[in-house]
Order: C-alpha cells, then structure tokens, then sequence
C-alpha cells in the first residue's frame, strides 16, 4: 500500500504544480512588468491566489484521495471530511505517520466532543494557515494543534489567548483556561492566565466563574502576595462564599483559611468575622493562633511584636491593596509633556497601634529622567529635582514629605500599579515595586511608547497609575547562641 500512497501523493503534486502555474500565467504578466533590465531583482507574489485554491481543493474535495472519519467516543457525532495526504504530511509529523501506516484511504480518528465540533476548523488551517475562532472554541483547536503537532497554529491560539483573557465571557474562561494550561504543560498561558486573576483579582472575584475554580488555583492564588484587590476583607468574602459552595474536605478548607492574612483587617472586622461568619465558627481551631497574633499584632507597638514574633512572616505581610488607607489612584493627563508632582496620605501601617497615624508622601513623575549612571556629569538639584534630558526614561520618586522615629524598625515598599484598556476594560497592565524610586527596577514603561496616542498603556491620551504603601516590618529576634 506504501507504493498505492506515493502514487496518489504524487498525482496530487502534479495537480497543484498545473493548478498553480495557471493561476501565476494569469496575473504574473502585470506583476512582473515592474521589473527593469540589469542586474535588479524583484519580488513576484501570488501567495493569496495559491490560498484561494487550496481552500477551493479543499471545499470540493478534487483530487482528494484521503477519506477522514472523526468520531467522538460514544459516535454520537461524526463527521467525514475528504482531504488530501500532501497538505496533512507538510504541515503535521503525526498525520504524516498515520498517512504513511495507513492500509485504507479511510483514517478514523477519535476526538473528544469539543475537538470533533471543530475539526474541520483545524483542518480548513492546514490548508489555508488561517482560521476564526470564538473564546469557546481556543481550547480545543489549541489541543488539536498540540496533539497533531501544528506548532505555529499551537503557539498562535496560546498568544490569541494571552491576549483574551480580559474579554467578557457568559461564565469566565480564564480560570477554565489556566486549568487546560496546567494539564496540557502551557508554561506561558498557564503563567499569563495566573498573573491575569491576581492582578484583577477583585473582577476575578466577582465574576461567576470564582465559585467554579479548583483547589489547586484556589491555593495558588491565595499564597501569593502580589494579589491586586480592595482589602483582605474582599478575599475572606470570596473565599468564604467558595468553601460554602463547593463543600471542600477538612484539610482543603483549613489550609485556604489558614491563607488569609487576618492582620491585615482591622480589629473590629476581625470581631465581626468572629460573630457573624458560619465558615470561621466552622473552623475557628484551625485559624486560632493567626487569629490571636492578629489581635497582639494590633494591641502592641509593631517594635514591641517584632521582638518576640517573626513578622516578616506571610501574615504581617500586606497584598496591594487599593483602599484609601494604603495608597491613591493617580491619572497622568498627557504625560510627555513635563514633569507631574501629586501628594497623597496613607495610614503608618496596618496594626492598630499605626493606623490612626498618617504619613504624607509626595510623588514625583518625570517622563525624561536621566539615568543615574549619567548624573555625575551634573549638578546636583535636590532629592525631588532630576535632572532632565532628552531621551531620559520616564521615573517615578516617592517620598515622605517628613521624617519620623515612628519610622523606626519599618520599611516602605512602594508598588506602581500601571493600568491599561483592553477589551473595553480597565485591567492592569504592569506592577512595579521599589523602595524610592522606579530607577531602582531599570525597566519602569520600558516597553511603553508614551508619545503615541494610541499607545496601549494610555487611556484617552492619559496614563492610569495606582501608587500602594506597604509598610515592611523588620524582626529583631535575637538569635540565641
């Protein structure tokens, strides 16, 4: 039978070979009339006329002389699609396997019901290098790609995906994506998908799809601690509202609750979480020694506690939060055209010892600032006064407009949130930390084209910043020796 392939391969070549010689005779005349004497070289092209026929092959099924049967497991669903060996063979090494093992010009595969639904997508794609797709349909053209090894349609549904996670969806695909990534070992949209939901977490939050996500995800999103949503307070919500629905084991339950930062709320939420939550009264043994560090964490000074307990730990720890108390949104109005200047109050930090105090920060933005490497070569102009050149990089400083000895034993990160439109939605774009200034990281808007005004980082011809005040508290346990 190999000799039966050949034959039929071969016969296909020379139909496509006479197929396209008569379409280049066609319009190759008035292409290549541009092309002068000497020694000059030009390009004639009739790549979409070369399409248009193999998507016609393919349509009426001239020449064809494989038969493809796709069923689904149970056969309830089959579809017959009559292509051709050579285009399967050049664009995939397993189809050009299975056509070199065949012993019929029938080949039956088996697809999963989803896979089945867009075969002939998949197919139309090998023939063509083009296809449409709908956000419900990426996961199983992107396993059919996988599976027969269609590399460059492969990567393409993972950028396409990367690039939809914020689109609206009847029910959220971000999170079935993530789990199809997990299972299918898609570093990149599995990376892309998890960083999506932490920095929107709070629309993630609110979306139906919250209540659906695994354990697994559930956990993976909960230890991190670059999260982006409006308090704590919002994650326990969340998470309560998840364990209530889905009814997880003991264990699974203990560790998401063990997860949740109880220093970071207030002690009046934490009284309130106390009386009213069925899920924490469920619970209560699992999370009562977070709960009775949360509440010495708020009684006693932040020096005193780090004396005696590690407070570098997760729960001490702040996420980016949006409230008020930790930082201020800040919209940059065409920002090349000078330097901006904004100030902002945020609470001391979180204890309760610290969160009636306030601290006063001044931000400064310039969109060319020269690096610090090259600013030996001028005088200086104070802490607030960069020196400003063309074709400087634009630079955040933030300080505190006083100093203070309740400073002491603390450190202030500061985090830029970057937001960006996608979509027709408000997403966040990039997350820069530093201590004082974003010169610190090398890389603030790097990518970013600030002059274009259709620049994906501005929003109406402005930038959207968000600027959070994590207060970091030092130990100073002594070590024993």
């Amino acid at each position: 039978m190999e000799r039966v392939v050949q034959i039929h391969v071969g016969m296909l070549f020379v139909a496509l070979c006479v197929s396209l010689q008569a379409a280049a005779a066609g319009t190759g005349k008035a292409d290549g009339a541009q092309g002068g004497g000497g020694g000059s070289v030009d390009t004639i092209s009739h790549s979409l006329t070369v399409v248009q026929r193999l998507e016609a092959l393919l349509i009426q099924g001239n020449g064809s002389d494989v038969s493809l049967r796709v069923e689904t497991p149970n056969a309830d669903e089959v579809k017959v699609i009559q292509v051709h060996s050579l285009v399967l063979t050049l664009q995939s090494p397993v189809f050009e396997e299975i056509l070199l093992n065949r012993n019929s010009s029938k080949l039956v595969l088996k697809e999963s019901s989803d896979c089945a639904a867009v075969f002939d997508k998949f197919i139309r794609y090998l023939y063509c290098g083009e296809l449409s797709l709908r956000l419900d349909q990426a996961t199983a053209l992107h396993k059919l790609a996988t599976k027969y090894q269609v590399m460059g349609l492969q990567q393409g549904i993972t950028q396409y995906m990367t690039q939809n996670l914020a689109r609206d969806s009847p029910s959220g695909h971000v999170a079935g994506w993530y789990e199809y990534a997990l299972q299918a070992g898609d570093l990149t949209l599995k990376d892309s998908c998890l960083q999506y939901m932490a920095w929107n977490l709070s629309s993630v939050l609110q979306s139906g799809e919250w209540l659906t996500i695994s354990s697994q995800l559930l956990m993976s999103l909960l230890q991190r601690s670059d999260l982006i949503l409006q308090s704590e307070m919002e994650l326990f919500a969340a998470l309560e509202a998840w364990i209530i629905e889905n009814e997880p084991d003991g264990l699974t339950a203990e560790n998401a609750l063990r997860a949740v930062r109880y220093a970071m709320m207030p002690p009046r939420e934490l009284f309130r979480l106390q009386t009213q939550s069925s899920v924490l009264a469920r619970y209560q043994e699992s999370v009562r020694d977070l709960l009775y560090m949360s509440y010495q964490f708020h009684s006693a000074s932040p020096l005193s506690m780090a004396k005696f307990f590690d407070v570098n730990c997760s729960l001490f720890m702040p996420r980016n939060y949006l409230a008020p108390v930790w930082g201020s949104p800040w919209i940059i109005n065409n920002p090349t055209r000078d330097d901006r200047s904004t100030s902002f109050q945020t609470q001391l930090g979180p204890s309760g010892h610290d969160s009636s105090k306030r601290v006063t920060w001044n931000a400064l933005f310039s969109p060319r600032w020269l690096p610090l490497t090259m600013r030996s070569m001028y005088t200086e102009t104070g802490a607030m006064q960069p020196t400003r050149v063309e074709g400087g990089r634009p630079r955040i400083i933030i300080t505190p407009a006083t100093s203070s000895a309740d400073f002491a034993g603390v450190n202030f990160q500061k985090t830029v949130v970057v937001m960006a439109q996608q979509q027709g939605k408000m997403v966040v774009k990039h997350v820069y930390n530093f201590h004082q200034s974003t010169e610190e990281n090398g890389d603030f808007l790097a990518e970013a084209d600030l002059y274009r005004r259709t620049s994906e980082y501005l929003i109406d011809s402005s930038l959207y910043l968000h600027i959070i005040v994590k207060p970091l508290y030092q130990t100073l346990i002594v070590t024993k020796n």
